[in-house]
């Protein structure tokens, strides 16, 4: 029987083995992580987790028992350091793992500052994994300064578990605006407006040109020229796909690890899936970074380890919590050029459109704006802006035109 070594245990590399054994893979699956704790949720980490409101044991995404019993050999804090494609093996310390099928599932890495700017002093963060946040998170105390630096939704996310604990909180964006980078000017302004009123300090278009401090950062001095005293402070500027070991391998790179449409790498016997992944899609490339995107990709590259031939096509949908509102996206928004805001009992929504294409939705505490527009643009149809835009009309009609 063929075995599968997949290096990367997080909800990639979970979801594919799970995935082999439900479909009735018999060979050896071995699955590597760097991490001392078996595959883990990443979302809760900046928000229930660090709020303390969920224990560790349930960030697990299946007790360490499950792998035992269903012949998954676990290896936890272990470095592969080294793939060997003439030999089909991989290097973990001093030893070598075979492989038949090899996926890569190494996710992605927070960028951090620079040491030149004081990226390197004690108390300066990033948020990705388990150990970021327990050392974190001794700092979320009422009334501590926290910086924070950058405007995406980590960063807001961040924000509102700091902002919710008491702290005084000061987020900076370099862009003309939070969310720029990912959503339209209405969302943005829709976030800006929470966070102000939960009393968090946002600075757009402000960035940050030192941190201070002799070992542990202390101060930082902004583009604009003013300083603040902090305690600590998160980067939350976006991540990079952890491509080392591939391109120290010789696989092909474009934005990620350049895969075909069944998930293979230059390298046929070499697989990737999730974050670290650049896929094709319509007439270019894409690579998600999301749980959904993790989850589904690794799942069609299981099957398709196993001969089913399947093309991943993705159905993009994100989401993000902050306070006690939960922001649900579907769809892509690239290339809108307009929005149709929709306010609803408790909540909003904004729907993006290209030319009479829907694209994308953002839907805040609005849960029907959201399945509606799933479910529309995963069929490949539109939506009537007059109908989205008129608050007494009923979204479901949508589903029927």
């Amino acid at each position: 029987m063929p075995s599968v070594v997949v290096i990367g245990a997080g909800q990639a590399g979970s979801s594919l083995v799970v995935k082999l054994r439900n479909e009735g893979f018999e060979g050896q699956i071995t699955l590597i992580g760097e991490e001392p704790v078996p595959p883990y949720q990443r979302p809760p980490l900046s928000k229930k987790y660090l709020l303390g409101e969920m224990e560790l044991e349930r960030l697990f995404l299946r007790p360490e028992s499950f792998y035992g019993e269903n012949g998954i050999d676990l290896h936890l804090n272990e470095v592969v350091s080294g793939i060997d494609r003439d030999s089909h093996e991989v290097i973990v310390g001093d030893k070598r793992v075979a492989y038949d099928h090899l996926v890569l599932t190494t996710g992605s890495v927070p960028r951090r500052l620079p040491a030149a700017i004081g990226g390197d002093l004690d108390g300066v963060f990033v948020v990705r994994d388990l150990h970021d946040v327990d050392t974190m998170a001794p700092g979320f105390v009422p009334g501590a300064k926290v910086l924070i630096v950058g405007g995406g939704y980590i960063g807001l996310e961040a924000a509102a578990v700091a902002a919710s604990k008491g702290l005084n909180v000061v987020l900076v964006e370099m862009a003309e605006r939070i969310l720029q980078r990912v959503a339209a000017p209405e969302t943005s302004d829709y976030f800006r407006a929470l966070h102000t009123g939960h009393g968090v300090d946002i600075r757009e278009g402000v960035g940050l040109d030192q941190l201070l401090g002799e070992d542990h950062v202390s101060g930082a001095r902004l583009s604009d020229g003013t300083e603040l005293d902090v305690d600590f402070v998160i980067v939350g500027v976006g991540i990079a796909p952890a491509t080392g070991l591939a391109e120290k391998a010789g696989l092909e790179i474009e934005n990620g690890i350049k895969v075909n449409a069944l998930g293979q790498t230059s390298d046929p016997a070499i697989w990737a899936a999730g974050d670290c992944a650049s896929f094709p899609l319509g007439e270019g490339r894409c690579r998600l970074e999301s749980v959904p995107n993790a989850i589904d990709m690794a799942e069609c590259v299981a099957v398709n380890i196993m001969g089913a031939g399947k093309a991943y096509v993705p159905q993009p949908w994100f989401w993000s919590d902050q306070y006690d509102v939960k922001l649900q996206i579907a769809g892509l928004n690239t290339g809108y050029d307009r929005i149709v805001s929709r306010e609803s009992e408790g909540g909003v929504s904004f729907w993006y459109f290209k030319g009479d294409q829907l694209l994308a939705v953002d839907a805040a505490n609005d849960a029907r704006a959201y399945m509606v527009g799933k479910r529309l643009i995963d069929n490949g149809k539109t939506a009537d802006p007059a109908v989205v835009g008129d608050p007494s009309a009923d979204l479901k009609a949508l589903l029927k035109a």
